[in-house]
């Protein structure tokens, strides 16, 4: 019998070996080719880069040649997505940027050359180039400085580049508040003069910047940025003075590590429902992310306000699927609002005390048996749903033997409002 050797599986290359080889390529070809962005900025900060861009004087239609696999929606703006080994790596022809119409993204763009590349970038801090080969930083725009003394500055004029994406106010308070940096007296003022220009940014822009900055565990003073730079009037107009100090406690509290939807909700912890809502419909969240912010802000103060629990009521919000995070979120806002947590405590030791008990056992009988034993069709039989299950819960019952019984006393003391909803 034959005996077959292990053949070992093919590792999987990094971003970082793939980008090398991309950078490999357009060198042999006869191109410049050289890291450029944020990945420069988080090399020399010491950080690991989620991703690498490459910038080369190669010609979009002339990248698409040199790589078998290419794709190239962004070709017009001179952006060639490079796929190898799995990765997609995104390559850019040096180009500088023509006007600004829409206040989101060139109307037009000329290729150039690696330093009028850089003037055309956003910060200083994302300015610069790397030689992969040379490992030579290519500093065009003072990034290198600024990185040093924890500045984030506009290059060129702040007035200019805030104009031609208006985007790039929020894009500041997120490095400023994540990199822990200051904002340049100048940039900060360029800010001020152009809030009201935000709302010219599409809802879902403005949402997704929103998100990498609440996500991040400085996600406060984030926040307080953008309250003191006064983009929040044109982004969640709905908070009041006192709100917003809550607010921005609450996210001062919350973990490190938290979830869009828990953080936007511990923003308007203090808020209502429909301010959540109308906050929501105002960023275009998705369903879910809506339905995720408002269970929470709902959920904290009825939580809050009904401990100590029932044995049914416990274990049905036990099975809330955002239980946990609902926690988080009250805990936060207690110690936000200066009070102390033994509320929580003692919603601890009603869980403990639970023990092994199942938490959502199987329904005992559903609609169509409560029909079958004399329900009304409609609203009588949800009610009768919601009650059944949670005297079972409350261990009142325990078998359908029991259920039955307990659906035919039911009935007898609903007996005028069933006969007026059957009629």
């Amino acid at each position: 019998m034959k005996s077959h050797k292990h053949i070992p599986k093919p590792r999987t290359m990094t971003n970082k070996q793939v980008v090398l080889k991309v950078v490999h390529r357009l060198r042999r070809a006869g191109y410049q080719a050289l890291l450029a962005g944020g990945c420069v900025r988080d090399m020399l900060l010491g950080n690991i880069p989620h991703d690498y861009d490459v910038a080369t004087d190669a010609k979009p239609q002339t990248i698409t040649k040199i790589f078998p696999r290419t794709l190239t929606v962004g070709a017009q703006f001179g952006v060639v997505v490079v796929l190898w080994g799995g990765k997609q790596i995104e390559v850019a022809t040096f180009r500088s940027d023509s006007s600004y119409e829409d206040g989101r993204r060139p109307s037009d763009v000329v290729f150039t050359d690696a330093r009028h590349d850089a003037l055309r970038r956003d910060f200083t801090i994302n300015g610069m180039f790397y030689d992969p080969i040379t490992a030579e930083v290519i500093d065009y725009v003072g990034g290198r400085k600024d990185l040093q003394n924890r500045i984030i500055r506009a290059i060129g004029n702040p007035q200019q580049r805030f104009a031609e994406d208006h985007l790039r106010m929020l894009r500041a308070i997120r490095f400023a508040s994540r990199l822990d940096f200051n904002i340049e007296k100048r940039t900060w003022k360029a800010i001020l003069r152009h809030t009201d220009k935000i709302q010219r940014i599409s809802s879902e822009r403005i949402a997704d910047e929103l998100e990498r900055i609440m996500i991040d565990p400085r996600r406060a003073v984030g926040i307080q940025m953008v309250f003191d730079s006064g983009l929040y009037k044109k982004i969640f107009p709905i908070l009041g003075r006192q709100q917003q100090l809550l607010g921005i406690k609450v996210l001062r509290e919350l973990p490190k590590r938290c979830s869009f939807p828990l953080a936007l909700a511990g923003l308007m912890s203090g808020g209502t429902v429909k301010q959540a809502e109308s906050l929501c419909h105002k960023l275009k969240l998705s369903n879910k992310l809506r339905r995720q912010v408002c269970w929470l802000v709902d959920g904290c103060p009825r939580l809050l306000q009904s401990i100590p629990l029932s044995r049914g009521l416990l274990k049905k919000w036990l099975a809330e699927p955002l239980f946990e995070p609902l926690v988080i979120l009250c805990r936060s806002y207690l110690r936000a609002a200066g009070k102390g947590p033994q509320q929580l405590y003692q919603l601890r030791r009603q869980i403990r005390q639970l023990g092994d008990e199942p938490i959502s056992p199987p329904r005992l009988l559903d609609g169509h048996e409560l029909i079958r034993l004399g329900a009304a069709p409609g609203p009588m039989v949800g009610q009768l749903v919601q009650e059944l299950y949670l005297a079972q819960l409350e261990n009142e019952i325990k078998t359908k033997s029991d259920a039955v019984v307990w659906v035919k006393n039911w009935l007898i003391r609903h007996e005028g409002k069933n006969n007026a909803m059957s009629q």
